[in-house]
């Protein structure tokens, strides 16, 4: 499963990329205006930093202006993938798009009948929200499960981005169930590493080293 962070903070993308653990980006308009930053300028910073998938999202909401700010965007980098939104005009502006040969990420899928649609538009991934799905009262990994047996039943290409990652308990369901990409904010990737035994072991290691008197090189 590939690992995005959804941030749009530089310090904190350039940090996890170190690990070689990221594997993409995704941001969008709360995202960059949380950063204080130009929207051009921290998206081209990123795709910098970054090889894989960088997910800018338009803003416009009618298709001739996403095409408009798609053009736009996608001048940035080869790894900018458009973000569009799951409407009527968001797949007509995706099919345009990935006929042309650009990424195309579609937002705010909270069905899976909505995902069917953004496979059949070309879509190079799918963003069902799973934590907004649980805060009103769904399953959201049940939705994830939905998209990955009708994806599969059909041999369709897009890929499951699982998105509004909110704990580990939803990074660990989603490689369960087989979605492609995850995206999380990176406090939650971080939070991946934990575990009290690992602590209670680095500790019980240290005091053991420590006895010896000894040290590793100068």
């Amino acid at each position: 499963m590939k690992f995005f962070a959804d941030t749009a903070e530089i310090a904190e993308i350039r940090e996890l990329a170190q690990t070689g653990l990221l594997d993409g980006v995704t941001t969008n308009p709360s995202l960059i205006a949380k950063s204080g930053r130009d929207f051009l300028e921290v998206t081209k910073e990123i795709c910098d930093i970054v090889d894989g998938p960088v997910s800018a999202e338009v803003v416009a909401l009618d298709h001739d202006g996403m095409m408009r700010e798609a053009d736009t965007l996608r001048k940035i980098a080869d790894n900018v993938c458009i973000k569009v939104p799951l409407t009527m005009d968001g797949l007509k502006t995706c099919k345009a798009l990935t006929e042309d040969g650009t990424m195309v990420n579609v937002t705010l899928c909270f069905s899976a009948n909505q995902a069917l649609l953004a496979a059949k538009a070309g879509a190079t991934f799918i963003s069902p929200f799973v934590g907004r799905h649980d805060d009103n009262g769904f399953d959201g990994m049940d939705l994830i499960r939905d998209i990955r047996l009708i994806y599969d039943n059909y041999d369709f290409a897009t890929e499951i981005l699982v998105a509004s990652v909110r704990h580990v308990g939803h990074v660990l369901e989603s490689a369960r169930i087989g979605a492609d990409v995850m995206t999380a904010p990176p406090k939650v990737i971080k939070a991946l590493f934990n575990h009290v035994l690992t602590d209670k072991g680095i500790e019980s290691f240290l005091a053991d080293w420590q006895s010896t008197g000894q040290t590793i090189g100068g």
